[in-house]
């Protein structure tokens, strides 16, 4: 324990992520925080994802066949006393961690804390990039979209930490049968930031995310603390909802704006499409 601060294990599930592994690592080791290990859990890269990552860390596993699976093993591996989950495009601001502890090593005097939720801030190259940077500034504080990645190891051993049969909704789920059992007021936020690197995304890219992302909503949505949030996160009215409620933010600049819209609205669609063939 250095300097008696408890340690932090973060966790990053990479596949063939050497485009971006390397500033996330670098905002890891940046941290105002010190005590931290880093684990990274690799899906069989062909890249140079394992080398850059050895850079890094000592710690770097292998495990398939899903997202779920890795985060899973990586917090079996690990020492820590808190766990943070990170997906290997994202950077850390300089007092994340450091915040997360405080704050749940404070809150959790007063009342059992589930997990604390780090707000996202999207950055990225090209027309489709500052479409989901805009639509991803619409979501600070809403809580059926927003999903906590801090815990402490107990709580996400108590709830056996991610299910392995979902892949993209398990990030909503175990924070959903947390508050389920513990109360809503059990997951907690900073406002250090994440920044998410969108990198030049295509319109198809994104598109084809969302298919594939529906084919285990099932696993998602045949439980009981998931149902009523699913009808908001499923629902493309209650979307558009949010984005109207800030007219000026949405057409300040109306090619971006009127993109947004109709990425969103066909990522829904996409969604649809692979959700009823699932089925």
């Amino acid at each position: 324990m250095k300097n008696n601060l408890p340690l932090v294990s973060v966790i990053i599930p990479t596949r063939n992520s050497g485009d971006t592994i390397e500033a996330c690592l670098k905002s890891i080791k940046a941290q105002s925080y010190e005590n931290i290990e880093i684990i990274v859990v690799d899906n069989n890269s062909t890249d140079k994802t394992k080398a850059v990552a050895g850079k890094y860390t000592k710690q770097i596993l292998n495990k398939g066949p899903e997202r779920s699976a890795q985060r899973n093993l990586g917090a079996f591996k690990s020492k820590g006393g808190y766990l943070l989950f990170i997906d290997s495009d994202m950077e850390l601001s300089k007092k994340v961690v450091e915040d997360c502890v405080n704050k749940l090593k404070t809150e959790n005097l007063k009342h059992k804390i589930g997990g604390i939720i780090i707000p996202e801030e999207s950055f990225g190259e090209g027309f489709w990039a500052k479409c989901k940077i805009l639509e991803r500034s619409f979501y600070f504080g809403v809580d059926w979209i927003e999903a906590p990645r801090f815990f402490s190891k107990a709580v996400f051993n108590q709830f056996k930490g991610y299910d392995e049969k979902q892949t993209g909704t398990e990030d909503y789920d175990l924070p959903q049968r947390i508050k389920t059992k513990l109360g809503q007021d059990s997951i907690l936020r900073i406002k250090g930031l994440i920044y998410h690197n969108e990198g030049r995304l295509r319109l198809g890219y994104t598109l084809k995310k969302k298919f594939y992302y529906v084919k285990t909503a099932g696993a998602y949505v045949s439980k009981k603390s998931n149902k009523d949030y699913f009808k908001k996160q499923s629902d493309i009215l209650e979307r558009y909802k949010l984005f109207f409620s800030h007219p000026i933010k949405l057409f300040r600049n109306p090619a971006l704006g009127f993109g947004m819209l109709f990425m969103k609205t066909s990522e829904f669609l996409a969604g649809g499409v692979g959700y009823f063939k699932k089925k």
